[in-house]
């Protein structure tokens, strides 16, 4: 069993409400607008960290992190990538990467929309954790916190950090 903590769009901040919930968890998954390798840093101190680059992040992060993730987490097959859309809406390259690798859980961040939503069509959940960070649109920072267990997502929970223009 593998506890998860699901973040996206920091634009280089590190909410501190977030320290509790990555201590909590077995790894963060961050899903691009990274912002910066100091933040991935500072999350690497305390857990390992999965993630994937996204349209702000400049060439250091992109060295260190690719556009697509591909990977097996508890019998669970995973892709992750930044700019993905949402089921029915799905940009014609990243349906053709699902379609071909056949995920069972699609993460994708960009919109700083919250959305998790069962792709019956493809038979896989896709999740968007909204933005974690204070740069942008969206009224409320939002992560979001699952466990896999034999390639079961259980006990997902929606974590709202506050408003965004608070640094808490």
């Amino acid at each position: 069993m593998k506890k998860i903590l699901l973040i996206s769009d920091t634009h280089n901040y590190l909410d501190p409400l977030l320290i509790k919930h990555i201590n909590y968890s077995d790894e963060v998954w961050h899903a691009g607008d990274i912002g910066s390798n100091k933040l991935c840093l500072e999350i690497q101190q305390l857990k390992p960290l999965r993630a994937v680059f996204g349209n702000i992040d400049d060439i250091d992060v992109r060295s260190n992190y690719p556009e697509n993730l591909f990977f097996t987490c508890e019998d669970l097959s995973v892709f992750i990538t930044h700019i993905g859309g949402y089921p029915g809406k799905y940009p014609a390259k990243i349906k053709s990467e699902l379609l071909k690798h056949k995920p069972k859980l699609f993460i994708c961040g960009h919109s700083h929309i919250l959305k998790i939503i069962f792709d019956e069509d493809l038979n896989l959940l896709h999740i968007n954790p909204g933005a974690a960070g204070i740069q942008g649109f969206h009224k409320t920072k939002t992560a979001i916190r699952f466990e896999i267990e034999k390639g079961e997502i259980k006990k997902l929970a929606i974590i709202e950090l506050g408003n965004r223009t608070l640094i808490n």
